[in-house]
């Protein structure tokens, strides 16, 4: 919560929120970042997901479906 009481946006996410956001595996998503298919940003040590990154490789998902329909 942020000061006034209202929820805090998300501007990045942990790995591990992606993928529950994706409502896929840990051990996918990992996959996914070493592949390239879904990008990161780090700050230090930490790698985390922008919210737009995640939009982007749903994107990625879909054009695949497509092109595979």
């Amino acid at each position: 919560m942020g000061t006034n009481g209202a929820p805090v946006t998300r501007l990045l996410y942990t790995p591990e929120e992606a993928a529950e956001a994706l409502a896929i595996g840990r051990s996918l998503i990992y996959e996914e970042i070493r592949l390239g298919r879904l990008q990161t940003v780090r700050i230090g040590r930490r790698r985390l997901v922008p919210p737009d990154y995640v939009t982007a490789y749903i994107d990625l998902l879909k054009r695949e479906s497509e092109a595979a329909a």
